[in-house]
């Protein structure tokens, strides 16, 4: 169980991780990040799937 948030808004993510919205939005569409949708807009993204997204295109 997670301590803290596991779903951040798509601003925050990309702000919190430096990232494109272009980028997010792909990994979204293949199925990396899950994310909760609404209306076909994207209302918040996993930050765990970003996070471990984030760590294997960074190599660390």
């Amino acid at each position: 169980m997670a301590l803290g948030a596991t779903w951040y808004t798509l601003a925050d993510a990309e702000s919190k991780y430096g990232l494109k919205e272009s980028d997010v939005l792909k990994w979204i569409e293949e199925g990396l990040v899950r994310s909760e949708i609404s209306d076909d807009n994207i209302l918040r993204v996993n930050i765990d799937d970003l996070k471990l997204k984030v760590k294997e295109i960074s190599g660390l």
